[in-house]
Order: structure tokens, then C-alpha cells, then sequence
């Protein structure tokens, strides 16, 4: 580590750990270690200059320093050094004041920058009582020595003497003050931006925790909708293949009376069966997330078979299916989502066209989108339900044949299809029927 590293880490040890200590605790030890660098270098100084006097005045303030660092860093009483520190320096400026040479040397320099020290290492609410005090005790000293002359010798045995003191005194109050200053501002600098990092933290775990209660009532409404579900929806067909089982069991029943009750149930199972399957596959990608196999898929030989299926459904209630597309479109889509998006779509448009309806299914290039187009002419979508038909508050309804579904079918197409990088949309009008219709990238 590099020399000014070193330095900056031992004064973090020695003025101690933002984390650990208040920036008022943190002054107060950088003042004490600062005064008590420049107290080792005044008492030899003042030696030197010959003021063995205030030499030892200042060693005794030297040591006074270093004590009330100590009880301040080590033993956590920062309020009582700082006051103790504040009362002791003055008492000793004004022993200082006596013995050199008052107001003709540096006490009063001293005096002032006594102040700025105990401002900066004291609460809020302490400042005016100290400034008031350095104050009276500056104009008192100076009317003692107006009044009283005699009472404050000239004690520098020379011009050159006083010049150096006063010098001196002059470059320590400059070097205090600037560092007291750029330290002050840097403090605050670094814990307005702590200050704000910590805001930018908690607004964003307020987003954090807003995006997290806007899926706890996501999954709620699910969890709803699926109670709803096995609730109603599931409840209703069940009890009517119990009830159908009960009939044939108690009644003895003729072939024809027999092959109706049986062709009933049929639907009813098949429709049953249609539920939960739609119910489990969108269970499943709300739990397990969905997973998506993108490749190329040439789309009619991948829909050619669902198509097929879907058309003898479509003989069955007398719709005329027909489908149109180009075989050498490639689209790049999950194989697995695309035919249920497909037979969701299709099986959608049976179940509300009537008997003699017609359900046509088509492929047109759009730029570099391939749109496939299930389009009926069944009873269409009322106006109310169309902004909710891709929602969980999208309500099942009856087909034309008394068909039952779950309010599934388009939201789990409308998640496939996107999942896969397509859009899906609709035009419809009740009574005119619907056109659905799905975009697929070209691969």
C-alpha cells in the first residue's frame, strides 16, 4: 500500500471509524491529536525563544489533550472531554494572556481560533454559550490590562522574539482553521452522499416491496381464480356425470334412451377433460415459469395433425373448417406452444360458432412477421368483455353446443405466444363473429 495510504488509514484508527463514532466524536479526536502535534512542537519552541513558562503551560495542556482523547476515543465520554477541553483551554489562555505578554502577543489569535476548535467539536446547542464566552473573556482581559498595565509584563526579551511567536502562533491558527474547514465540508460531503445513497437504497426496496405486493395479489387473484374454478367450473360437470351414473344405475334404461344419456356424458367428460387440461398447463407455467425452445418450425407440417383433429370436432356440431396455409413458411417459434396456441385458438372458435358456421384458418406475410388468422362467424364477443378477454378476469362462458370452459384458453395463448416472441390480437363483434389472429417472426 502506498505512504499516503498508510498515513490515511493510521488516521482512521486514530480519530476513529465513521461507522463507530458521530462526526462530532471524530473532530473532537482530530482536534486533540492536531493540538497535541502542535503543542510538541511549542514547548521546545517556547524553550527555545526563551518563555520557559509558557513551555510549561503548554506541556501541561499537551497532556491534558491527550487525556481527554483518550476518555474521548476509548472510553465513549466525547460530552464531557469536549466540555472539559472548552473550560480548561480558556482557563490556560488566560494564564497564557499574563504571562505573554497580553494583548502584544498571540493570545488573543490564539483566543479566537480556541473558539472555532470548541464550535466545531461541540452539539448545536452549545455554540452560543461558547462564542458568548470566548467573548467576555477576551474583553475582559483586555480591560484588565487597559485598566492594570503592571499586571501584564512585556515578556519577549526582544523584537525578533515576539516576531516569531506571533509568527508562529499565526501559521498554527491558519494550518488549525484550514484543516478544521476542508474537514468539516469533506465530512459533510461524504455523509450527504451516504445520505442519499441510503435514500436511493430505501426507495428502491420500496419499489422492491411494491413490485413484491403487486405479485403476492397477482398470485392471489390466481389462487382465487383457481379455487373459483375447482369451486364452480369443475364442481358443476361432476355432479351431472354423478348424476348421469346414478340415473343408468337406478333406472333400467332402453338402447335409445341408453346411447342419449351416454352421448351426454361423453360431452360432458370431454369437456371436463378440455378444463383441466387447460387448467393444469397454465398452472404449471405459473409455477414452474415458462420454458421456451425456440427453432425453426415449417408451420404447416407442424399444424397440419392439430388441424386435422380440430376439423373432425368441427364435422361433429356440422362447421365447415377450412385452413389455408403456405407450406414453405418457417417461423421461429417453440413447436409444443405454437400447436396449443393454435387448437386453443381453433377449439375457441368452434365452441362459439353454431351448427352450418364456417371456421377459417389462414397465413399472410406481414414485413417479416408471418400472421396466422383464425377467423369465425359465430356469436362473437360482447363489447364489455373484449378489454379483458387476455386477463385473469376474463369470465368462462357457454358455447353454442353448452360447451363449458375455464376463462383459460386465450390468457395461456396470449402468454405462449408472447413467451415465443410473437403478439396476438383480435377484431371482433357480437353476433359477426371473431378473428384472432397471431404473429410469429419468420425464421
Amino acid at each position: 500500500m502506498s505512504f499516503r495510504g498508510n498515513v490515511s488509514r493510521l488516521w482512521v484508527k486514530l480519530t476513529g471509524e465513521p461507522s463507530a463514532f458521530p462526526l462530532e466524536s471524530r473532530i473532537f479526536h482530530s482536534v486533540s491529536v492536531m493540538t497535541a502535534v502542535v503543542l510538541a512542537y511549542n514547548v521546545p519552541f517556547n524553550f527555545i525563544i526563551k518563555l520557559p513558562v509558557v513551555a510549561i503551560i503548554d506541556f501541561a495542556i499537551f497532556l491534558v489533550s491527550i487525556y481527554l482523547y483518550y476518555i474521548s476515543r476509548f472510553k465513549g465520554r466525547t460530552n464531557i472531554s469536549t466540555v472539559a477541553y472548552g473550560i480548561f483551554g480558556n482557563l490556560l489562555l488566560i494564564s497564557n494572556y499574563f504571562l505573554n505578554s497580553g494583548i502584544s502577543g498571540p493570545t488573543n489569535l490564539i483566543t479566537s481560533l480556541l473558539v472555532v476548535l470548541i464550535i466545531a467539536i461541540s452539539p448545536k446547542k452549545q455554540y452560543k454559550a461558547w462564542l458568548a464566552l470566548n467573548i467576555i473573556i477576551a474583553l475582559f482581559l483586555s480591560a484588565i490590562e487597559y485598566f492594570y498595565p503592571q499586571l501584564v509584563p512585556n515578556t519577549y526579551i526582544d523584537r525578533e522574539s515576539r516576531f516569531i511567536d506571533i509568527t508562529s502562533a499565526y501559521m498554527v491558527g491558519i494550518f488549525l482553521s484550514y484543516y478544521i474547514v476542508t474537514h468539516l465540508k469533506g465530512s459533510y460531503e461524504k455523509e450527504k452522499q451516504q445520505a442519499e445513497e441510503k435514500t436511493r437504497a430505501v426507495e428502491q426496496q420500496t419499489e422492491l416491496i411494491l413490485v413484491q405486493n403487486q405479485q403476492l395479489e397477482y398470485i392471489n387473484s390466481e389462487k382465487n381464480k383457481l379455487l373459483s374454478i375447482i369451486a364452480h367450473d369443475l364442481r358443476g360437470p361432476l355432479s351431472n356425470i354423478q348424476s348421469y351414473l346414478e340415473l343408468v344405475n337406478e333406472f333400467g334404461l332402453d338402447l335409445e334412451e341408453r346411447q342419449i344419456v351416454e352421448s351426454d356424458l361423453l360431452k360432458v367428460t370431454q369437456n371436463t377433460l378440455n378444463m383441466l387440461s387447460k387448467l393444469l398447463i397454465w398452472s404449471k407455467s405459473q409455477m414452474e415459469g415458462v420454458v421456451v425452445k425456440l427453432s425453426d418450425v415449417n408451420l404447416l407440417a407442424s399444424l397440419k395433425s392439430t388441424l386435422e383433429m380440430e376439423r373432425v370436432l368441427a364435422l361433429k356440431k356440422e362447421i365447415v373448417l377450412t385452413y389455408t396455409i403456405d407450406p414453405l413458411i418457417t417461423v421461429v417459434a417453440d413447436n409444443d406452444m405454437l400447436q396449443l396456441v393454435v387448437r386453443n385458438l381453433v377449439s375457441n372458435a368452434i365452441k362459439f360458432t353454431p351448427s352450418g358456421g364456417i371456421v377459417d384458418i389462414h397465413t399472410e406475410m406481414v414485413l417479416n412477421d408471418c400472421k396466422l388468422t383464425v377467423k369465425d362467424n359465430g356469436n362473437g364477443i360482447a363489447w364489455e368483455q373484449q378489454p379483458e378477454i387476455f386477463s385473469l378476469k376474463a369470465k368462462s362462458t357457454f358455447g353454442t353446443g353448452n360447451e363449458k370452459g375455464v376463462g383459460l384458453g386465450l390468457l395461456l395463448c396470449k402468454e405462449f405466444t408472447e413467451s415465443q416472441g410473437g403478439r396476438i390480437g383480435f377484431e371482433s363483434a357480437p353476433g359477426l363473429g371473431s378473428e384472432f389472429f397471431i404473429y410469429l417472426p419468420v425464421g
